[in-house]
This record gives structure tokens, sequence and C-alpha cells, in this order.
């Protein structure tokens, strides 16, 4: 089942402040916390986002801890505390890591925020990719996939009913147990993430949405064209909702270096870029401003949401 309209065009952001990569946060960052993130997620529910998102890392282990930094915050408790300071705006994990978690915690994680939030929580799952991560706690890197395929299976199921009763290979028959807070959404959606062609078809065959992970422009069209015909194949015309990423934004003419993978410029233009993403298939796309203050960052959500989203199509 798909959550986004027929022929719209809708934007979400990965919240800045909630996790501190060197990869990606801006240096007025490093110091910041809950101030600057509740100011930015009341922006985006003010400013027509679709979706803000929260990453998922639970412990960075060594060396990547030196580009990837220790601050990723809890990805359950912060869209929580943001469901009580917002209205619209919908929640979605990007990703949260099933397959170092027993998929009916999960399951009661997002029920609960979906009933606490009136309907709003989008599960974004993936299989992981931090092979210390899994070491440190103790399970195997080598079978996140199949763990995750059936992870979703399983949430799937407390999803859709509150005596879930499903037979696993991972573990065991699940069954003569309720589940609630029941969600509000039916079904909770599932956005499936990542951009592998093992991903693609996970996403193909037992996603709602799916949330590709770095995947270049140019390479989108044949990563829609390769999800399109598998989940043909699987799912028939049962339809998806696509997303992407989108290059780095600034609107207007920045008098500093936004760096080379920015797409600036005045909004028409802007627009016009982000339109041939919709003409590809793509009907939700996360976006990230480049700037050099909260003030800055704010301004250019509002700019956005005035000056650019009215003119996005399909």
């Amino acid at each position: 089942m798909t959550i986004i309209p027929a022929g719209k065009l809708v934007y979400g952001m990965q919240l800045q402040v909630q996790a501190k990569s060197k990869t990606f946060r801006e240096d007025w960052e490093i110091n910041a916390g809950a101030k600057e993130l509740g100011a930015i997620a009341r922006k985006a529910d003010e400013t027509g986002f679709f979706y803000v998102g929260v990453c998922d890392h639970l412990a960075v282990t060594k060396p990547l801890d030196e580009f990837m930094g220790a601050t990723w915050y809890d990805t359950i408790a912060t869209l929580g505390w943001i469901a009580g300071m917002t209205e619209r705006v919908r929640l979605l994990s990007h990703v949260y890591v099933l397959s170092y978690r027993h998929p009916l915690q999960t399951a009661k994680s997002f029920m609960t925020l979906d009933e606490l939030s009136g309907g709003r929580a989008i599960l974004g799952v993936g299989a992981g990719h931090l092979e210390g991560e899994f070491d440190l706690l103790g399970f195997d890197f080598a079978r996140r996939g199949s763990v995750t395929d059936a992870g979703i299976d399983v949430v799937r199921e407390a999803f859709a009913n509150e005596y879930p009763d499903i037979e696993t290979s991972e573990w065991g028959h699940l069954h003569d147990a309720a589940m609630g807070p029941r969600p509000v959404q039916s079904p909770l959606p599932i956005w499936v993430g990542g951009s592998s062609k093992p991903a693609l078809r996970r996403a193909a065959e037992r996603g709602d949405g799916w949330l590709p992970q770095g995947t270049p422009r140019a390479d989108m069209p044949e990563q829609i064209a390769f999800l399109l015909e598998h989940r043909k194949r699987t799912r028939g015309d049962d339809p998806i909702d696509l997303g992407t990423i989108t290059e780095f934004l600034y609107i207007g003419e920045p008098d500093w270096d936004t760096g080379e993978q920015t797409l600036c410029g005045q909004p028409d233009y802007v627009a016009e870029r982000l339109n041939e993403f919709g003409a590809m298939g793509v009907n939700h796309m996360q976006i990230r401003f480049r700037n050099r203050s909260l003030n800055e960052l704010l301004d250019q959500m509002d700019a956005f949401g005035r000056d650019v989203a009215p003119h996005l199509t399909r």
C-alpha cells in the first residue's frame, strides 16, 4: 500500500544534529543538541515536509568512529520526542537495523510510536552495514540479509494482527501472545532501504516503499527499472512509493563555497532539476541543505517550502 497521493512529488529530510558524521555534518552542529534539533523538526512540520528521518547506530566501532563520530541519537526515543512537538510531519526511521533486534521488539516500538503520533510512523528498515557493530553485539554480519527478510515478515504480521502467528527459521513459531497498542495506520508502512541488488529485491518483494542509499542521479533509472521488474514478478501490480536522495541544496545564489555536489540556484531552476526525479517515477525525495548556522538552515527550509515546493510535479 502506498501512502503518497497519486501524482504528488513530496519531500522529507534526515534531520541534522541527530547524527554527526564528518561525512555530512556542518561545523555548527558539533555543539548543537536538543534545542536546535527541536527547532528543525518544528520548522519541517510548518513548511510542508512529508517526513523527518532519524538514523540508527547503537555503537560506532573503531576505526570508523574517526569519521562517523560517536553521536547517533537513539531512533525511537528521538522520533517519539519529535512526535510530541509536531502535528503533521511523518516520523521515519532511516533506517532501523532489523538484523540485530528481535522483530517483535521492533514491531512494539513502531506500533506505539504510530498510536502516540496519531498515525504518522513510517518504519524504514535496512540490513545494516557496520560489521564491527554486529561483532560487538554478538550477531552474524554475514547472515544479516536473510535475518532482515525474516524480520520484515514478522513485523508485518504483528502490525496486522493483535495475536501474530508466524513460523520462522530464526525465532521459531511466534504465536499465542497479544501485542498492543495497535497502530493507527492499517497497514503501518514499511519502507526498505538500500541500493545493492539484494536490497532492491528486498524492497520489491517486501516493501511498501524504497529508500535508496547513495544512488547517484544518473543511476536512478536503472535501479528503478530493476526494482519495478522484480516487483512485477513477485507482487504483480501492487504499487510502491519510490524515493531518492537528492544532491545537497542551496536556494539562491550563495556567496560562499557550498561544494561541488550542491544544487544551487533560483527556486524555479531548483524545482526544474528536482522534477527530473519525478519524471523517473520517484514520488518522495530526501533533501538536505548546505548551511552555516541553524538560522540559515531554517531560512533555507522556509525558502524551499515557499518558493520551490509549489512547483514540484510528477
